[in-house]
């Protein structure tokens, strides 16, 4: 398991909305990262996890998988993302899983889910990025 970005990925790509979410990074392995965020702050008025929310950490974290993936230099935009909801997290935190479906550049699709403190799964979504390599000088 690796724990920490690689040297060359930016030290302040994090989003004001990543760090107002909570959301961390806790894996940075290209054939599976994982990110982590808090449900308390994230919920709708009746308690329950955001859809707005977990689709930011699915985002955040298949954005994440596709810049690990496409190395220094290259740029990653989300292009489509789909959520489908299974059940509710009311505390505690949520982890998202990202799982590289393939590529074939410019393209990247990920499988992200997301899964409560007991290990269930509240979110299955799928994220395609687009792919620009790093120019050469």
């Amino acid at each position: 398991m690796i724990t920490e970005a690689p040297a060359w990925f930016p030290e302040d790509i994090s989003s004001a909305l990543d760090e107002k979410l909570g959301i961390e990074i806790t894996e940075w392995d290209p054939r599976r990262v994982v990110a982590r965020m808090p449900v308390e702050g994230n919920t709708q008025p009746y308690g329950l996890l955001h859809g707005g929310a977990t689709c930011s950490l699915v985002e955040a974290v298949g954005s994440y998988a596709a810049a690990l993936g496409a190395g220094p230099g290259a740029h990653v935009v989300g292009i489509e993302l789909n959520a489908s909801y299974h059940l509710s997290a009311t505390s505690g935190h949520v982890t998202a899983v990202c799982t590289p479906l393939g590529s074939e550049l410019p393209l990247a699709a990920f499988a992200i889910e997301v899964f409560d403190d007991r290990g269930q799964l509240t979110t299955s979504a799928r994220l395609t990025c687009m792919v620009r390599p790093a120019r050469d000088a």
